[in-house]
């Protein structure tokens, strides 16, 4: 069993294309289906062991190394890039608006 030490070096990165492939086998180590959206990839020390699907949140990871403080760090920096995502346009705002369920009033004095 391989155990992450503190000098072990993780890098928390996008997916490419070329990653392809290294989600394929996080999905196979995994036994779930490969992530098909946009993905961030948690690496220890160049090694792929996390990554997360940015459309709706999923995990793959491996089985055979303690991931769950890298899944934590893959979501947080998930939170992060939507804050810095760019302002929504008005029209994307008023859209947004129109959709959200209204409050009912109250009629009391």
């Amino acid at each position: 069993m391989t155990v992450a030490t503190a000098t072990s070096a993780i890098a928390i990165r996008h997916a490419t294309d070329a990653d392809i492939c290294v989600l394929a086998d996080l999905a196979i180590l995994d036994s779930r289906r490969q992530l098909t959206g946009p993905a961030l990839i948690a690496e220890v020390d160049g090694i792929a062991r996390a990554a997360l699907d940015l459309r709706d949140g999923s995990v793959a990871a491996d089985p055979f190394f303690p991931t769950a403080e890298l899944v934590d760090l893959l979501r947080v920096r998930a939170r992060r890039l939507e804050d810095e995502a760019p302002a929504r346009s008005l029209r994307e705002r008023a859209i947004a608006r129109v959709r959200r369920p209204r409050r009912a009033l109250s009629m009391r004095a």
